[in-house]
């Protein structure tokens, strides 16, 4: 069964970095989309990025320049480097997977997606 855990959340200073991770379990990540979504306390989940494979990726403009995402195959892992980090990127961050290439990524909703994880908190606070 395809199982999706997000880790690395935290309290990050504003201007700091932190690095999520998406572990992925009964898929292979390379077959398939991956987004990235987060949800800040009383507003909807807002897509940040989605990824076909290691050359295609679309950035909404909310983390275009800040964020990064990269992928470990032998894993079967992504990783979302977060730079420059505001206290409105403040969050709940989801990994979510799709298990078709979708072009069209960018208007998926998370429940759109097959999978996703429970989450992980991120506070950008000083």
């Amino acid at each position: 069964q395809l199982q999706v855990v997000e880790s690395g959340g935290g309290l990050v200073q504003p201007g700091g970095s932190l690095k999520l991770s998406c572990a992925v379990s009964g898929f292979a990540l390379d077959s398939g989309t991956i987004g990235w979504f987060r949800q800040a306390p009383g507003k909807e989940h807002e897509e940040i990025l989605c990824s076909l494979d290691t050359t295609t990726t679309y950035y909404f403009d909310s983390v275009k320049g800040r964020f990064t995402i990269s992928r470990d195959n032998a894993k079967n892992s992504v990783h979302l480097q977060m730079n420059s980090l505001k206290p409105e990127d403040t969050a709940v961050y989801y990994c979510a997977v799709k298990k078709t290439k979708y072009l069209y990524c960018g208007n998926l909703a998370l429940n759109e997606y097959d999978f996703w994880g429970p989450g992980t908190q991120v506070t950008v606070s000083s």
